[in-house]
C-alpha cells in the first residue's frame, strides 16, 4: 500500500499535471489527494469517455495527463481510447480500478468487467501493469509508463486493485458558481444555409489566433476542403469528443478556442455541457450546426427539432448561448460570443447535405495533432481580449 501524497509526488516529478475522471471507491484516494493539492488541475467528468476526451485536449495544449475511473467505465472509454487517442497518438496515464476481481467479493455488476478488464486493455492495443502499491516499487513503475508512452504515443494503463492506496481526507475545492448567462436571438426568414456556406462565413471572421475543432464526419471535411490550417484540428472519430477536446485545450491556452459541432455529437455528449459550464473558460465559443439529421450515414433524423441548445447551454453555465439560422445572424453571434467572453454556445439550424464534391483531410490524424499542438505552443503575438482580438497596450 502507497499513500496519495506518494503517488503525486513521484507523478509531478515526472511531469503529470492533469487530472480528469469519474471517481470510483478504489480511486478515493488518489482523488481526495489531487483535489487537495492546489497545484494539481482535476476536471470531475460526466462521463469516462468525456474524460479521455478532455485529458486529449489538455495535451494538446502542453499538459502530461491522468485519466482515472473504475473498470466498469472502461465500455464508455474504449471509443475515444481507440478512435481518438490511437488515430491521434495522444498519450495519458490510465488509471482503472478492477472491480470484480476473481476471487474477491463484489457486486454483481462487476462480475464481467473484472474477468475481462486487463484483456479488454489488450484488445484496445495499449500497454499496462497492476498499479505500483509499495513505495519502492512507483518510480521505476511510472518511468517505465512514461518511456512506453513516448515510445508508443498511446495511453498505458495502471490497474488498481482495492487498497492499493490508503484513505485520503479530502480537502474540498468547490468551483465558484457561474452566473446568469445572457441569450441572445437571430430570427431569419427564408431558407436555411448549407453547413459549407456557414464554414466560409467562418473562415472569413475567425481569428487567426484562434484554435478550431471540427467533430467528426462531414463538418471536418468541409472545413479541411475548403482551408487546411494549421489552427484545425478535425476530428476523424470519438463522436460527441470534440466538446471534451476544447475544454481541455481552453483550460491551458490565452487563445479563443472554437468548437465546430453537430447536433447528433452534441446530444451524445450532453452531460459536457455541464462540465463545460462548471469549469467556466471564457475563451470557448461552442457553435453546434443543427441539421437535425446524421449526414454522413444517409440522413436519419436526430431528435434535435424539439432540442433547444441554446437554453440547455445558459441552465448549464454558459454565459452567452444564441439561436440564430442566418449566415448573418450566424456571423453577429460569433462575434457577440467573442466579445461578450464565455464558454459561449451559438446554436445554429442548418439545411441538412454537404458539399458536391468532398474531400478527406489528406493529412494523417496523428500529423494534424503535432502541428496543432505546435500551433497551440507559439506565442501570441499580443494579449489577446475576449473578442480575440490584440489588447489594448
Amino acid at each position: 500500500m502507497i499513500t496519495a501524497d506518494e503517488f503525486i509526488r513521484e507523478t509531478v516529478g515526472a511531469g503529470f499535471d492533469f487530472y480528469a475522471g469519474v471517481p470510483c471507491s478504489f480511486l478515493t484516494p488518489l482523488i481526495n489527494g489531487v483535489l487537495s493539492d492546489p497545484a494539481l488541475a482535476y476536471v470531475g467528468a460526466a462521463s469516462e469517455g468525456e474524460a479521455v476526451a478532455i485529458a486529449s485536449g489538455a495535451w494538446l495544449a502542453g499538459r502530461r495527463t491522468v485519466v482515472l475511473c473504475q473498470n466498469s467505465g472502461l465500455g464508455n472509454a474504449v471509443n475515444p481510447l481507440t478512435s481518438l487517442n490511437a488515430p491521434f497518438r495522444i498519450p495519458t496515464l490510465l488509471l482503472t480500478t478492477w472491480r470484480g476481481e476473481p476471487g474477491i467479493p463484489d457486486e454483481p455488476q462487476h462480475v464481467v468487467m473484472g474477468q475481462i478488464t486487463q484483456n479488454l486493455i489488450a484488445l484496445m492495443g495499449l500497454e499496462q501493469a497492476p498499479f505500483p502499491a509499495e513505495p519502492g516499487a512507483l518510480a521505476p513503475a511510472l518511468r517505465q509508463a512514461v518511456a512506453r508512452m513516448e515510445a508508443t504515443q498511446l495511453p498505458y494503463a495502471f490497474v488498481v486493485r482495492k487498497d492499493d492506496v490508503a484513505e485520503t481526507r479530502l480537502a474540498p475545492r468547490a468551483l465558484p458558481l457561474p452566473g446568469p448567462g445572457r441569450r441572445a436571438d437571430f430570427p431569419a426568414e427564408g431558407p436555411r444555409p448549407s453547413r459549407a456556406a456557414v464554414l466560409e462565413r467562418f473562415l472569413q471572421i475567425v481569428p487567426e489566433e484562434a484554435a478550431v475543432i471540427a467533430t467528426t464526419g462531414k463538418c471536418g471535411r468541409e472545413l479541411f476542403t475548403l482551408a487546411d490550417r494549421a489552427q484545425h484540428l478535425y476530428q476523424v472519430g470519438s463522436m460527441g469528443g470534440a466538446s471534451g477536446m476544447g475544454l481541455g485545450v481552453a483550460l491551458h491556452t490565452a487563445r479563443p478556442v472554437v468548437v465546430l459541432d453537430g447536433d447528433g455529437a452534441a446530444l451524445m455528449k450532453l452531460g459536457t455541457l455541464a462540465t463545460i459550464g462548471a469549469q467556466g473558460p471564457r475563451n470557448l465559443v461552442h457553435v453546434v450546426l443543427d441539421n437535425g439529421v446524421h449526414d454522413s450515414t444517409g440522413g436519419q433524423a436526430t431528435v434535435s427539432a424539439s432540442v433547444d441548445f441554446a437554453a440547455i447551454a445558459l441552465a448549464c453555465g454558459y454565459q452567452y448561448a444564441a439561436g440564430c439560422a442566418s449566415l448573418d445572424g450566424f456571423a453577429a453571434a460569433f462575434r457577440a460570443a467573442l466579445a461578450h467572453g464565455g464558454p459561449a454556445l451559438i446554436h445554429l439550424r442548418i439545411a441538412p447535405g454537404s458539399m458536391g464534391k468532398l474531400g478527406r483531410p489528406t493529412v494523417t490524424p496523428e500529423e494534424v495533432a503535432r502541428r496543432f499542438r505546435d500551433f497551440l505552443a507559439r506565442p501570441l503575438a499580443a494579449p489577446l481580449s475576449p473578442n480575440g482580438e490584440p489588447a489594448a497596450a
